[in-house]
């Protein structure tokens, strides 16, 4: 039997970390395994009590800024057998989250770090820090090859370390597809904020090339938290204030509802495409885009590195950053193509395989296994 532990933000925080903790810390334990041990890391975002989860009990809480803290956090992890540590930059106090290399340096027993952001151009700090955490860290996972090759190009972590792990999806569960709509539906979703890139999605309603076919735009997610608490309804207000100034306000739908997983799958089906118009050149995990694929919709991205590795084999269509006359192209290139869209699916699908969150989960187990047998020889 092999004891898992976890450190983590965790609902009820709403942000993609938490997801992402609490679907693989149930998807961990094997059969005859004790459930996962989960230490939740307080994002300074007032959520609410933890919410165990299948298969997990919240074991404890980690608070930016208390070294007390840090020593129960520590304490209660290194009675797991194997910890399992999601790093982000900025989650866990100090410049850049560097608290977490305490944290770390008191554990004595296996850790797989999993590194969420893995920068192409950090600044002098968050590079030491990622090398830093690397080094105190037994194995290293990434979720895509390009983060495996940044890491390997850019930073000095021993490639031995290093195992790429795919981001996990939930199957998505059939569900009653709504009655064709009148006008196709673009759909962002995920938690809003600066940085999502949906005012390029906005002004490619502007910019279409094909106003026939006038796409009504959705964007479903309640504004992230930590933005919501620094600067409120601004970028959300922006959003809507550029769409009448464009005069595509009739094309455009603000959902701020947050949506349970079957909620989602149902406004997932009714989609005809998933825009994905982020602005980061960097990002080398996006869950949202995971599940796009594994839902069976076409993909319109930005080339941000794991859209590139996953879209180039037909799944979807790369456009450049900031460039709304190239998303409007390529909404034209997709709608009412029925033979493309099927190609699409049929390349998401591929692209999906086996990672499922139980597959995933497995690949963990494995990896812990291995770091216990390399402990005791």
């Amino acid at each position: 039997m092999t004891t898992f532990g976890f450190l983590s933000t965790y609902p009820p925080t709403r942000c993609g970390l938490a997801t992402f903790t609490a679907a693989l810390a149930s998807a961990v334990p094997g059969p005859g395994d004790p459930d996962s041990r989960v230490v939740r890391v307080d994002d300074l975002v007032p959520a609410g009590a933890a919410v165990p989860g299948r298969r997990t009990a919240v074991v404890g809480d980690l608070r930016p800024g208390s070294v007390d803290s840090r020593v129960a956090a520590a304490r209660s992890l290194d009675a797991c057998d194997v910890v399992i540590v999601q790093h982000e930059y900025g989650i866990y106090g100090g410049p850049d989250g560097d608290e977490i290399l305490d944290v770390l340096a008191r554990i004595a027993a296996p850790c797989v770090v999993v590194l969420h952001t893995v920068r192409e151009s950090p600044t002098a700090h968050q590079r030491w820090l990622l090398e830093r955490v690397a080094g105190l860290a037994s194995a290293v996972v990434v979720m895509t090859r390009a983060g495996a090759d940044l890491l390997e190009r850019r930073y000095a972590v021993d490639a031995s370390k290093v195992h790429v792990i795919p981001h996990g999806v939930t199957p998505w569960v059939p569900v009653a597809v709504p009655p064709p709509a009148t006008r196709p539906t673009v759909l962002t979703w995920g938690l809003i904020g600066p940085g999502k890139g949906i005012e390029w999605g906005i002004r490619a309603l502007a910019d279409r090339a094909a106003p026939r076919l006038r796409p009504r735009y959705v964007v479903a997610g309640q504004t992230h938290p930590k933005v919501l608490l620094e600067q409120g309804e601004v970028y959300r207000d922006s959003l809507a204030d550029l769409a009448r100034d464009l005069g595509v306000q009739g094309d455009l739908v603000l959902d701020g509802h947050y949506r349970d997983t079957a909620e989602l799958a149902g406004l997932v089906a009714g989609a005809d495409i998933v825009l994905l118009p982020y602005d980061s050149r960097e990002q080398t995990t996006s869950g949202v885009l995971v599940e796009a694929l594994a839902a069976g919709k076409p993909v319109i991205a930005t080339r941000f590195p794991h859209a590139v590795e996953l879209l180039s084999g037909g799944a979807g269509i790369l456009v450049d950053h900031e460039n709304p006359a190239q998303i409007a192209a390529a909404l034209t290139a997709i709608l009412g193509r029925r033979e493309l869209v099927a190609g699409m699916k049929a390349a998401g699908a591929e692209e999906s395989h086996e990672t499922g969150w139980a597959e995933v989960g497995a690949q963990y187990r494995l990896l812990g296994t291995d770091l216990l047998r390399a402990a005791a020889a």
